[in-house]
């Protein structure tokens, strides 16, 4: 029985690894004002430049591949500020735009690497006597460091103020357009991580839909938790622990392969509606979503 929980908590931690990275950044972006919609882009375009950073050569510098993997999800959230906070194009819109680019982009460029070798991959570490990625402690630490920041640090609490009220932050001398910009990227390249973490360590090999609409649960675990980063981190394990259950029970059920595929993007609507029916919605920061023009109050 210990071993079954141990297998089952370990394989929890490792599908809500990216779950999280991908949702902490989305908390980031949006606790700054700014929805992104785009996480599943984001981190099939840090999974191929993780991947083909590793993949370049038998000695290529793995640690690399991951800062790769971070500048190029910045790099195309960029696109996202560029839209939303400069232009003021809607946020939304914008975002499914920058899923599909970010899935597009991959597919396409990533088409040479598939079934190419990846000579090596990020080891895990042995904690407890079992074998945890350092991407799992990484997620973990940059769950408190990130909550530590928003509720202990003045930047943070400047972050915090741009999404609640842009106008107020504005008349306190706070660039609301810069902060804004450097929490998109930010979650960008929080994002980017998690997608390094699926070529580099959880699959070591490049396939098109390398996200697998882990991206888009990210997105609607961020409203579940009620933007907080220390209950991102037991959103994503509940989630991981359902991928968990899914695969151990293919095979030992009548039930059809395809509904245990299913169950937890289903699981994601009824929790989403459970949430809104206890009003936890109205959480969310007050400026969220909306671009912000100087002189409107």
């Amino acid at each position: 029985m210990d071993n079954i929980v141990v297998e089952a908590l370990v394989r929890a931690l490792a599908v809500g690894t990216p779950l999280l990275l991908a949702s902490l950044g989305a908390i980031m972006n949006e606790r700054s004002g700014v929805v992104n919609l785009g996480m599943e882009g984001v981190m099939a375009v840090g999974a191929l430049a993780a991947f083909a950073v590793a993949a370049s050569a038998p000695d290529a510098n793995l640690w690399l591949a991951v800062l790769m993997s971070m500048l190029a999800g910045a790099a195309l959230c960029a696109l996202h500020a560029l839209a939303t906070i400069t232009l003021r194009a809607n946020q939304f819109v914008s975002g499914l735009a920058l899923a599909l680019l970010g899935t597009g982009a991959a597919g396409l460029l990533g088409k040479r690497f598939e079934g190419a070798p990846l000579f090596n991959k990020v080891p895990d570490w042995t904690l407890g006597g079992a074998n945890i990625s350092p991407f799992t402690v990484v997620a973990l630490l940059l769950a408190v460091v990130l909550a530590f920041f928003l509720s202990a640090t003045r930047p943070g609490l400047t972050l915090r103020s741009v999404g609640e009220n842009p106008a107020a932050a504005d008349v306190l001398g706070v660039n609301v357009g810069l902060v804004r910009w450097l929490a998109v990227m930010g979650g960008g390249a929080l994002g980017g991580l998690a997608g390094a973490f699926l070529s580099l360590s959880y699959r070591s090999a490049w396939s098109d839909n390398m996200a697998g609409g882990l991206g888009w649960i990210a997105v609607a675990l961020v409203i579940f938790v009620a933007w907080e980063p220390l209950r991102a981190v037991a959103g994503a394990l509940f989630f991981g622990f359902l991928y968990y259950l899914q695969f151990r029970l293919q095979g030992h059920s009548p039930i059809p392969t395809e509904v245990f595929s299913a169950m937890p993007f289903v699981l994601v609507l009824v929790v989403l509606a459970l949430a809104g029916r206890r009003g936890q919605a109205g959480s969310a920061p007050a400026g969220l979503g909306r671009a912000y023009v100087r002189g409107e109050r």
